[in-house]
């Protein structure tokens, strides 16, 4: 969970100004689903994206 927060942080809290809470709420969620869960590469997936992960092994 570490690492996830301090990749969260640099790739998207800190490069952009939220207006309010449920703008962040929103884009965090963007960010998780839509990039993070779905497109970068993580190390423990051998540095594959999980839907690449999942293709390749099911």
């Amino acid at each position: 969970m570490d690492s996830f927060w301090c990749t969260l942080k640099p790739e998207l809290v800190y490069r952009r100004h939220f207006v309010t809470r449920s703008q962040a709420r929103s884009q965090i969620f963007d960010y998780i689903e839509s990039f993070y869960n779905r497109q970068r590469a993580h190390s423990a997936l051998d540095y594959r994206s999980p839907v690449d992960f999942e293709t390749k092994n099911n």
